[in-house]
């Protein structure tokens, strides 16, 4: 035998020993002389890039070439194709192509799993190997240790007496059990078929076993999708029942996968659900559908509320109702970098499926079903849709309250924006297109008293039949600033309309009758033209106040808008469909228009008068207010013109002088924050609407507090006064343990709408949630009830409830 050793300084021999090719020669030949090792050598392209040099680091480097076996001894660092080998001591052998490496090993993968032990024997491509006492650390922050170990092929890793968890170990105190963790006789790592197999494993909870399973398989931690059962969720629902869901995912291919769900219920039986989804360069669509014969309809009759004993979910009395059920569909593709195309479409027996058995992406309350276009481009937006809103409700087809049946088609709406890249005389030029068809099938005419006891129509929201409107705009201004710091901002804008309209009788009849209630004449039309030019000025001086420890910028503020009367209005001829919603305050003070929509336009002169303050400390805290009044100053007031809603009544504009409108809000570094916004009478000063908020965000507690006023509205529909009080509040039982709840209360109905409280518990790889909620009708008093709960184990899935009902109380 013959033996040359060569020691030195650390320094020198990193120096000589990082270009000892001589042993990446060695591990070469053995490979390139090795017949038996053929299969290995495949294994390895898959993982080390041909051509991949090996650099090799030590302290010392002996050579046996008796035994044909080479020694690095002290420090040792192996870097081959992206995989790293750290250990104080490895032996080659060229007659086995094996390394042997002992000494706090470390090995890296080059897709980043970490392997470490105190011996590890493995092939020299790191394909194969035996360790013992082990720890592997996966780039997904997956955690295997285990007695001894085998890997095979560089695609099976057998644990022997192993431990799987996906919790992060205790910096602090690393002997500590993790939050939950599988103990296992054995665990199969199969990195082709993407697994991890256990067989007589134990389930332990903060270190207490909870179960045995004989034998079970997951997806691999760095798996993203692959068939098999999901985790089951669970629920409680007072007319549904107990409620389970175990679904089932088949990952058919990279682009395309179908999910089926089945769901027991206690109370109405099976519910079958399949989701189709499907993936392309440009885009995605899915498609869902689900299906039950309901076991108790009459679980959902409420002769409260309907006289006939049964609602849109259980169906006339007698009637079996026996099945229920939908098909939705969504897609989104991009034509090109500039137009994207997509559809959410929902189709359903009834009304109110799809939300009474919360089928997730189509259980809102109001689903708005669509097929649109959009473009956008530099400074051009353009967006052309088909709509159909449907109100998922429990009122019967064909009662006076129902809203579903009312709903129109809108087919299409159209919005155009351009912004010219140039200015045009020293200011911006800006463009506005807006269009929209709709038909109506359903009259949809509101009827309220005491306004004018035992009248007829007060309101008509929608018109049964179909209407057009075309509507273009153009504004442009441009701002001064005067050596005072004074800024004016002059502003001219131009738009027009052209309307038509097609009113069945029924509805004309009902505009008639409104007409003859509120002392409007009837001037309905089927077509007509209108335009609206406006000229502008805006006024702004902001002064800055800076003092020590703060600095504040008060600005005055005023506009004037000189334009002539809105066009055909005291009458009732133009149908309101997109100007309905209309709330003066604070933050509408300063708008040009105040109308929500198109199908209304301000008219008239107007100033609007003000100020705007916000304030910044030292210290964090911050403050912000804004106050005024508007004034019409000449024409027709359009907020005190009827028409077919009665938008604008009651508003605070519907006289020569505005309502005061007012907010102010803080805000500080420790969490707290607060507003008060509200109307108050021109002349008393009497809040006619108001809204106080305040919150505390922090630790131990988060607070919140919100109560609204609305004083009542009687020609906008609300005859008396409307209080609402909703707190919500959260406290940290201990570092990862919190309690929440929340709850809002009518006052002037003395009924408490919903409510809610919950327990969670959340670390880094695990999550629990419990809730039990209630929500109660205004009108009947009737209690809906929901228990729900869920547990996320990271890497192993959730169980429980759908998340949609943990989070309505949050």
């Amino acid at each position: 035998m013959r033996e040359a050793a060569l020691r030195s300084h650390r320094q020198a021999g990193l120096a000589r020993l990082y270009s000892a090719s001589a042993l990446a020669c060695l591990l070469a030949c053995g490979v390139l002389t090795a017949p038996a090792l053929a299969q290995d050598v495949t294994d390895v392209a898959r993982k080390v890039p041909s051509g991949s040099q090996m650099l090799l680091a030590a302290d010392t480097l002996v050579y046996n070439n008796d035994n044909q076996t080479v020694t690095a001894i002290g420090g040792v660092q192996i870097d081959y194709g992206g995989n790293k080998l750290v250990a104080q001591r490895v032996v080659y052998d060229r007659n086995t192509k094996r390394l042997v490496a002992s000494g706090n090993v470390e090995i890296v993968n080059s897709d980043g799993t970490k392997i470490n032990s105190q011996h590890i024997d493995i092939t020299d491509d790191f394909a194969d190997g035996f360790v013992n006492a082990l720890r592997v650390e996966t780039p997904e922050k997956a955690y295997f240790a285990a007695e001894s170990a085998e890997r095979m092929g560089g695609v099976l890793t057998t644990f022997h007496n192993g431990v799987y968890t996906a919790c992060e170990p205790c910096e602090d105190k690393p002997d500590k059990a993790p939050t939950w963790r599988i103990k296992a006789r054995k665990i199969i790592w199969n990195g082709e078929k993407k697994t991890v197999r256990f067989e007589n494993a134990n389930f332990e909870f903060f270190g207490f076993p909870l179960a045995y399973l004989p034998a079970f398989e997951i997806a691999d931690p760095t798996v993203k999708r692959k068939s098999g059962f999901l985790i089951p969720s669970i629920g409680y629902n007072n007319r549904l029942g107990v409620g389970v869901k175990v679904p089932y995912y088949f990952a058919l291919s990279p682009t395309y996968d179908l999910t089926v769900t089945g769901s027991g219920y206690t109370k109405q039986g099976f519910l079958g659900e399949a989701e189709w989804r499907q993936r392309f360069n440009n885009g995605q669509y899915t498609l869902k559908l689900a299906g039950i014969n309901q076991q108790d309809p009459g679980a959902f009759r409420d002769f409260a509320a309907f006289p006939g004993g049964y609602n849109v979910n259980s169906g006339p009395a007698g009637d079996p109702n026996k099945f229920r059920g939908m098909m939705g569909t969504k897609g989104q593709f991009a034509i090109n970098p500039r137009w994207d195309f997509g559809w959410d479409i929902l189709l359903q027996t009834d009304k109110n499926f799809s939300r009474t058995y919360t089928i997730e992406g189509y259980n809102d309350a109001v689903h708005q079903s669509s097929v649109y276009l959009t473009g956008l481009n530099d400074r051009n937006y353009f967006d052309v849709r088909a709509m159909r809103f449907q109100v998922q409700e429990n009122t019967p087809d064909g009662n006076v309250a129902s809203r579903s049946d009312k709903q129109p088609w809108v087919l299409p709406s159209l919005d155009y924006a351009y912004i010219p890249d140039m200015s045009v005389a020293g200011g911006q030029l800006s463009f506005n297109v807006n269009a929209r068809i709709i038909r109506r099938d359903d009259l949809d005419q509101a009827y309220f008293t005491p306004y004018v006891p035992g009248s007829g129509v007060q309101r008509v929201r929608g018109i049964e039949g179909e209407s057009g409107r075309l509507t273009a705009e153009a504004e442009w201004k441009r701002t001064f600033t005067t050596d005072g710091g004074l800024q004016l901002t002059p502003l001219l804008a131009l738009q027009g309309d052209v309307d038509y309209l097609n009113a069945s009788s029924a509805s004309l009849t009902a505009v008639n009758q409104m007409a003859t209630n509120v002392g409007a004449a009837d001037d309905m039309r089927s077509s007509f033209a209108r335009y609206m030019a406006t000229a502008g000025l805006e006024m702004r001086w902001p002064v800055l106040f800076s003092m020590t420890g703060s600095s504040h910028i008060v600005e005055p503020m005023a506009q004037v808008f000189m334009r002539p009367n809105e066009q055909y209005v005291g009458g009732l001829a133009v149908p309101n469909e997109d100007a309905q919603s209309f709330v003066f305050d604070a933050t509408t003070l300063f708008e040009r228009d105040k109308f929500s929509g198109y199908d209304r336009v301000e008219g008239g002169s107007r100033a609007n008068v003000g100020f705007r303050y916000s304030g910044a400390y030292d210290n964090g805290w911050g403050t912000n207010a804004i106050f005024g009044q508007s004034y019409q100053l000449g024409g027709r007031n359009s907020f005190d013109s009827p028409d077919l809603v009665n938008a604008g009544a009651d508003s605070g504009l519907e006289t020569s002088t505005s309502d005061y409108v007012g907010l102010v809000g803080f805000s500080s570094p420790s969490g707290f924050s607060g507003s008060l916004s509200g109307r108050f009478d021109e002349q008393t000063f009497e809040v006619r609407r108001a809204e106080v908020k305040a919150a505390y965000s922090g630790l131990p507690v988060s607070l919140s507090a919100k109560y609204a006023f609305i004083q009542a509205q009687p020609l906008y529909g609300f005859t008396t006064d409307r209080h609402e009080v909703t707190l919500g509040a959260s406290t940290h039982l201990a570092e990862n343990w919190r309690v929440f709840g929340t709850g809002t209360y009518d006052l002037q109905q003395s009924v408490l709408v919903k409510d809610g409280v919950g327990f969670a518990y959340n670390d880094s790889c695990f999550t629990y949630l419990m809730t039990y909620s209630e929500s109660r009708d205004i009108n009947t008093k009737e209690v809906s009830q929901n228990v729900g709960f869920n547990l996320s184990f990271r890497t192993l899935g959730d169980f429980g409830s759908s998340q949609s009902s943990i989070d309505s109380i949050q």
